[in-house]
Formats: C-alpha cells, sequence, structure tokens
C-alpha cells in the first residue's frame, strides 16, 4: 500500500472520508461492521425431502405408466372379447332363425299330418258307406227281386228276355259301384299314403325343430358364456382404471408438493441471493469506509514523526493504540483488503505481498504467483496498523496475546483452530458474530459466521 505524503494528501484524503461515511467528524468510534438484521428467511425444504419429494414422483409416474401399460392390454382383452360377444350374438340371433323356421315347418307338417289323416279317415268312411250300400244292392238285388234293387224299374218285365237284361243291367250296375268302390278304394290307399308321408315329415320337421332348439340353447349358452366373460373383464378393466385413477391422484399430489417444495426452495435461493447481493454491497460499502478510515490513521501517522521501527514478534515501545478505537483501526485494516485473493505466505506489515511455494495445494492453485494474504498475513497487516507487530506463524500470533474466553471476545480478537495441537488457521474477530479472514487457495478475504466447529480453540488472543 503506498503511503501520502504531505498535507496536501492528508487533506485529500480527509475529504474523501467525509464523502465515503457522510460525515466529517471522527470516524471509526463504533464497530466497523454493523449488519442489520436479516428479514425472516422463506421457508427452505431440506434436500432430503426435495429427494424424497422427487422419488414419489418417480415412483408415481413409473406406476402409471406400468398400469397404463397394463390398462392397454386389459383393453384390447376387452375389444376382443366384445367381438366375441358380438359373434356369439349373431350365432344366437341365427340359431334363433333356424329354430323359428324349423319350428313353423314342424307346424306346417303338422298341420298336413293332420289335414291328410282327417282326408284318410273321411275316405275310409266314404268306401265303408258305398261298400255297405254295394252290399244292401246285391243282397236286395238276388235276394227279394229286381223291383226291390236299384233297377225297380224292370220289375214290369215280362219275359226271360226281359229278365236278363234287367239282371245284366243289375251287373252294369253292381260293376259300376265295384268300379266307384275301387276308385274310394284307391283314393284311401292315397291318403293313407299321404298321411304316412306326412306323418314322416312331421316326425322329420319335430327333430329338424329339436336339432333347432339344442342349437339355439348352445348358442344361447356360448352368448351368455361370452357376455358372462365380457361382463368379467369390463369389472377388471373398471378395477385397473379406478386403481390408476387413485395412482394418478396421488402422483398429482405428489408433483404438487414436490412443485411445491422445490418453488419454496426457488423462493429461499432467490431470497439468499438477494440476501448475499445486498450483503456484498454492505460489505463493498464497509470495506471502503474502512479503506477511507485506514487511509486517515496512514496519512495522520505519515504527518507525525517516524518511531523506530520494531522487530518482528517483540512487543515494542514504539508508539501503539489500544482500547476499542484501537480495535476499530486494526479492523478497518482488515476490512479495507475484502476481495483480495488468497495467496498462501503472502501478506507484510504493509499490506499483501506474492506468495510462496509450499509443495502442495498453494502450488498447485497458483498461490506462488499471486498477490495476495493467507490467514496470518492478513493478521500482520490489519495489527501493524496501531504499531503491533505481530509473528508471521499463526501460533506464535494466537499467543502473543492474553487468552480470553471465547465467550468474552470483543472486536479485535484473534480467533484461532487447531488440530493434533497445532494451529492451522487464525482469523479476525469483528463483532455481530462475525469475523473476517483469508481462508483458503482460491478464495478471497471475506467476512463470514464465526465457525464455532472445526475444532476452535476455547479461548481468543487479545492484544489490543
Amino acid at each position: 500500500m503506498v503511503r501520502p505524503a504531505g498535507s496536501a494528501r492528508v487533506v485529500v484524503l480527509l475529504l474523501l472520508v467525509a464523502l465515503l461515511t457522510g460525515t466529517g467528524g471522527a470516524v471509526g468510534a463504533g464497530t466497523a461492521i454493523a449488519a442489520p438484521p436479516s428479514p425472516t428467511p422463506p421457508p427452505n425444504p431440506s434436500d432430503e425431502q426435495l429427494q424424497s419429494s422427487g422419488a414419489a414422483v418417480a415412483g408415481g409416474a413409473a406406476e402409471v405408466a406400468q398400469l397404463t401399460d397394463r390398462l392397454s392390454a386389459l383393453q384390447a382383452e376387452a375389444e376382443d372379447l366384445q367381438i366375441q360377444v358380438a359373434e356369439q350374438h349373431e350365432s344366437a340371433n341365427q340359431a334363433q332363425d333356424v329354430f323359428t323356421t324349423a319350428q313353423g315347418a314342424a307346424q306346417d307338417a303338422a298341420d298336413r299330418a293332420d289335414q291328410a289323416r282327417i282326408e284318410t279317415q273321411a275316405a275310409g268312411s266314404a268306401i265303408d258307406a258305398a261298400r255297405a250300400r254295394l252290399d244292401d244292392v246285391v243282397a236286395n238285388t238276388y235276394q227279394q227281386g229286381l223291383d226291390l234293387g236299384p233297377i225297380g224299374m224292370l220289375t214290369s218285365a215280362s219275359g226271360p228276355e226281359d229278365l236278363i237284361d234287367r239282371a245284366q243291367m243289375t251287373d252294369a250296375v253292381a260293376q259300376q259301384q265295384a268300379t266307384a268302390l275301387d276308385a274310394l278304394e284307391r283314393a284311401r290307399v292315397e291318403k293313407a299314403n299321404a298321411d304316412s308321408t306326412a306323418r314322416q315329415a312331421q316326425d322329420e320337421a319335430e327333430q329338424r325343430q329339436q336339432a333347432a332348439a339344442e342349437a339355439k340353447t348352445a348358442a344361447d349358452q356360448a352368448l351368455a358364456a361370452a357376455q358372462s366373460a365380457s361382463d368379467a373383464q369390463a369389472q377388471r378393466l373398471s378395477q385397473v382404471l379406478a386403481e390408476q385413477t387413485e395412482v394418478q391422484r396421488r402422483l398429482d399430489a405428489a408433483e404438487n408438493a414436490d412443485a411445491g417444495l422445490r418453488a419454496q426452495r426457488q423462493r429461499f435461493d432467490a431470497w439468499q441471493a438477494e440476501q448475499a447481493r445486498l450483503e456484498a454491497e454492505r460489505q463493498r460499502a464497509e470495506a471502503a469506509a474502512a479503506r477511507a478510515r485506514a487511509a486517515q490513521e496512514e496519512a495522520a501517522r505519515a504527518a507525525q514523526p517516524t518511531p523506530r521501527s520494531p522487530g518482528p514478534g517483540s512487543r515494542s515501545a514504539a508508539p501503539r493504540r489500544y482500547g476499542s478505537a484501537a480495535a476499530q483501526t486494526v479492523i478497518d485494516r482488515a476490512m479495507g483488503e475484502l476481495g483480495v485473493i488468497y495467496a498462501w505466505g503472502g501478506g507484510t506489515a504493509r499490506g499483501p505481498s506474492r506468495g510462496i511455494r509450499d509443495g502442495g495445494v498453494a502450488d498447485a492453485m497458483g498461490d506462488y504467483k499471486k498477490i495476495g494474504f493467507d490467514c496470518s498475513g492478513l493478521m500482520l497487516y490489519a495489527f501493524a496498523g496501531v504499531g503491533v507487530n505481530l509473528p508471521r506463524y499463526s501460533g506464535n500470533q494466537h499467543a502473543y496475546g492474553d487468552q480470553v474466553p471465547l465467550a468474552d471476545k470483543q472486536p479485535g480478537d484473534m480467533l484461532a483452530w487447531a488440530r493434533n495441537g497445532r494451529i492451522y488457521h487464525i482469523a479476525l474477530y469483528i463483532g455481530n458474530n462475525k469475523m473476517i479472514e483469508a481462508p483458503y487457495s482460491g478464495a478471497t478475504v471475506r467476512v463470514t459466521d464465526v465457525r464455532y466447529g472445526g475444532n476452535l480453540l476455547p479461548t481468543v488472543s487479545r492484544v489490543l
């Protein structure tokens, strides 16, 4: 850091301080950082909650997909069964048509058989009546004479020739009656044959009716079976559809819950980012004010005779300051370096310096090429502003001051962390549970909350 020389530069620096701090009076009277209380953050679901909700969504989606595939298969089966029902229905309709036709044919055959029997019986009766009449005629003719028979018109014959004529006439009549009787007999035979044929047709029609009835019964049974299978499939389909609806409802609820949690996380992240932005702005403003105050201190010191420089690590009699004002100067000097890169081995009483090789992580990060601070280098620079020449090693720095219980820490005290009895990190407490540090390779000087883990020592080092 370049120190201004001369009263003109002092005046310029004083004006700069007044502009940055908004006051022309004394600066550094209070704690270097006094952050306003943070607003209440929005709900922030844990990673476990987000993972659980995400897993619930994935599981529900997989279950819905499985049920959808199952529904597709069941729907295909249901459609096939519906086709089978339609086929069996048509078969039943066809069987009904065949049965109806057979039933009609059987009825027609029965009617014809009945008519044939009636006609045969009538023909038989006519033949019987004709035969009786013929018998009567013949008997009367030969027993009582021609005048009593149907040829009674010949009874008046007087001679043999007349009698012969009468006899011939009688024979002719009898012959005609016999011929008629034969015709009637043939008619009866034909009617009997027709009756037999009608009965056979009726028997065949009844057999066909019975076969059609059996076919209809089988078709009705097949239709009932197909309809039952279709109903059962429809019930299975309805059950799976209800199951899918329930799973989809749970999936929707899980997705809504997951979306709600992720929305909460997004709102929290946005809030956190905004808080980080505001904190960064506040720290930049505080750093600017701290640099201005430090510059003012440096200018005031430059205007005075320069005292003899003490050796490193010594408690010199050189002018130095104590108390809260000195602590504020130490904090201001450290705050003025916010954002400076970490460089292992970097930092002197005059400011940041080039890092050195460590043969490990710092070398891999290129610290030896950087101009910056490590943790103890930052402390060295900060305390040099009040005439304290700290040793370089952080363990010696912590041992340099009075050991005060951690619970009694004050701004300007040094915090230290140790492992296996060796201090590996040191930082400056600045109040409000905050500290400023040069943390590790790749990072920059920053303000952060005090880390109470990591083997924080139970005492702080109070130099001022």
